[in-house]
């Protein structure tokens, strides 16, 4: 046999701004309503600025693309090395050990692997 208690009831019952706070709670991990409040704003954020890294990367894609056909149709090699090791160089001391990571993966998307 259960027994529903008063709080019980009004909590499964919560409906509108309450229920929305509650539900913030549990999928922020946050423990109030404030820092729930804080940390759904951020990760909005977050995501928005995700889809413009996202853009920008595809952007640089295909700039990589178009820098890469024009040193091949004049007989040069798809990959410069001194090149990318200036790019390597600039994402390290950006970002640190990190930052080198992040560059040889934006490497290998714009130029494919070597």
């Amino acid at each position: 046999m259960t027994v529903i208690t008063d709080a019980s009831a009004d909590r499964s019952s919560a409906s509108g701004p309450e229920a929305d706070r509650t539900a913030g709670l549990d999928a922020t991990g946050a423990r109030t309503p404030e820092a729930a409040g804080v940390i759904t704003d951020a990760r909005r954020r977050i995501d928005e600025l995700d889809d413009r890294i996202i853009g920008l990367i595809q952007e640089r894609m295909a700039v990589s693309a178009v820098i890469q056909q024009a040193r091949i149709a004049s007989g040069g090699r798809r990959v410069n090395l001194s090149r990318e090791n200036e790019i390597l160089s600039h994402y390290r001391d950006a970002l640190g050990k990190s930052g080198t990571t992040l560059a040889m993966t934006l490497l290998e998307l714009c130029r494919g692997k070597i």
